[in-house]
């Protein structure tokens, strides 16, 4: 790929649009200039075509619902992280694009449904990957505690699950990922089920477990 130094934060929605998503996109971009990178934030399918992906180094999907890309935006996303592109998805981009195989691979897992916001513990299982580095072994955490179709593991790194005895409505039982990575569509791809919340793009903690994550999809970090 060519040098790259922009990062695309995309927000479109055709199903249940999150009220975080403008405090979520403030974050991201903040968090990619202190990074070094340019932000842009954009819910136009357009800005998926192989010629303005050029200079990306990751798309970040924040809580992104439906079926948000047109037949030319699902090719070049394709393209762009088969090359070395990064992708990272937040909360709701497991919602995402439930009819395009490929997405689903890309993402880990889709989303399946969730009991009330409450607090719980979040385990974290890999302390050596700069998303969930600073974090404790258990982490107390207020969040949409989302279930998945299938579990991901095998098929991914998994850094961090939710221990579903801390919580009322969970279905996926002692094993239950809430965040993980891959490379092997190519491009890096980190995918967090955190951050339902406006509140939480301010939290440091959670700030902090973004960065780690922009980072190591844009190969800034190991």
């Amino acid at each position: 790929m060519p040098a790259a130094d922009r990062v695309l934060v995309y927000t479109r929605t055709t199903g249940y649009r999150h009220a975080s998503i403008p405090a979520g996109a403030a974050a991201l971009a903040e968090l990619a200039e202190g990074a070094g990178l340019r932000a842009e934030h954009t819910e136009d399918p357009a800005a998926f075509r192989a010629r303005s992906l050029r200079d990306c180094a990751a798309v970040v999907f924040l809580s992104t619902s439906g079926e948000v890309l047109d037949p030319e935006g699902r090719e070049a996303l394709t393209g762009f992280v088969a090359s070395g592109g990064g992708y990272l998805g937040v909360h709701g981009a497991s919602t995402t694009e439930y009819d395009w195989p490929y997405y689903g691979e890309l993402v880990g897992a889709r989303f399946d449904g969730h009991p009330e916001i409450q607090p719980a513990v979040v385990t974290v299982e890999d302390a050596d990957h700069p998303a969930t580095a600073h974090l404790p072994a258990r982490w107390e955490w207020t969040d949409e505690w989302y279930g998945f179709r299938a579990n991901p593991r095998g098929a991914v790194r998994v850094l961090a699950g939710v221990d579903e005895s801390t919580y009322r409505g969970g279905g996926m039982g002692a094993d239950h990922p809430l965040v993980w990575c891959h490379e092997r569509c190519g491009g890096r791809a980190l995918y967090t089920a955190l951050g339902h919340a406006a509140e939480s793009y301010a939290q440091p903690a959670f700030r902090e477990h973004l960065r780690g994550a922009l980072r190591w999809v844009t190969r800034l970090a190991n």
